[in-house]
């Protein structure tokens, strides 16, 4: 058996993200203000938002242009000291 590495990534590239976090009017604009920073050329059409099936959390899906891992591992830093966000996917 052997080892295989995990694909590289090639940057620039889109990439999808799915921000969880519990339900509030303004988790979506929290979520792209941290975005925004890192990434700020996002294409708002890209953003959407979706409750959970018991509406105590929300999910909100978008794609930015990554440069490189600093800037993906910035983001995901941020969006977790808001202590909004439970999951980034």
């Amino acid at each position: 058996m052997t080892n295989q590495e995990a694909p590289k990534i090639e940057f620039p590239c889109a990439y999808p993200l799915k921000v969880v976090g519990r339900a509030a009017p303004d988790f979506k604009m929290t979520v792209l203000e941290v975005i925004e920073v890192h990434a700020p050329d996002l294409d708002h059409t890209s953003v959407s938002i979706q409750e959970s099936s018991n509406g105590r959390f929300q999910s909100v899906r978008l794609t930015i242009t990554a440069t490189g891992e600093p800037q993906l591992t910035q983001i995901f830093n941020d969006l977790k000291a808001t202590g909004r966000v439970q999951m980034v996917i």
